[in-house]
């Protein structure tokens, strides 16, 4: 990909993050980036292709940034914990209506979310459990298959903005504690220990 597509790409991110992506327009783009439209139409042919191209590139970005966290944490909790401080950089601040204009406007985009989360991270929940278990931070008789799911469904009820409305609840403080319900649910008495001395650490960064 040109670099001038990758500066499109990042910047109009933001504006679709902070406004939704129905109210964001090509122009709207173009302006922000201080290039015309004529110029940005070389790189992409409309708005949905924009879209397209912003989803892929982040769904790489998540699949290379987890494979390396799965070497480098120090146990399956750390490895959640690092994971979700990247997703909390990458979306704390989004504005829920972009799910919403994702789904109803672009539905090709939302398949490729959606393919993305039944397949990738699904597989991902369930190889931390694995994780976990070997690593004696969580219960043993956990049916990592219904747990998965149930971390992955979670998602869509942080994101849908009908339980949590935005901005009486921030994305980012919903997200974290979902996290620890969810670790705390799976951690061994000694995943329990690890948990607080890491929810201590955090809060002493």
């Amino acid at each position: 990909m040109e670099l001038k597509q990758l500066e499109i790409i990042e910047r109009s991110t933001l504006l679709f993050l902070k406004l939704g992506i129905k109210s964001v327009t090509m122009d709207d783009v173009a302006r922000e980036l201080g290039i015309s439209k004529k110029t940005l139409y070389v790189h992409f042919k409309d708005k949905s292709e924009l879209v397209k191209a912003i989803l892929s590139t982040k769904i790489e970005l998540d699949r290379n940034y987890c494979c390396q966290k799965k070497i480098e944490a120090e146990n399956a909790i750390d490895e959640l914990f690092q994971i979700s401080k990247f997703v909390l950089e990458q979306v704390g601040n989004i504005n829920p209506v972009v799910f919403f204009d994702l789904k109803k406007y672009h539905p090709e985009g939302w398949e490729l979310m959606v393919n993305h989360k039944w397949g990738f991270i699904l597989n991902s929940i369930r190889e931390n459990i694995e994780r976990g278990i070997s690593e004696g931070v969580y219960r043993e008789n956990l049916d990592k298959e219904i747990v998965a799911r149930l971390y992955v469904a979670s998602t869509d009820v942080i994101m849908g903005g009908e339980v949590f409305p935005w901005p009486e609840f921030r994305f980012d403080e919903v997200f974290i504690e979902t996290l620890r319900f969810h670790i705390r649910g799976m951690a061994s008495e000694t995943g329990i220990i690890y948990l607080k001395e890491r929810i201590k650490k955090e809060k002493n960064v």
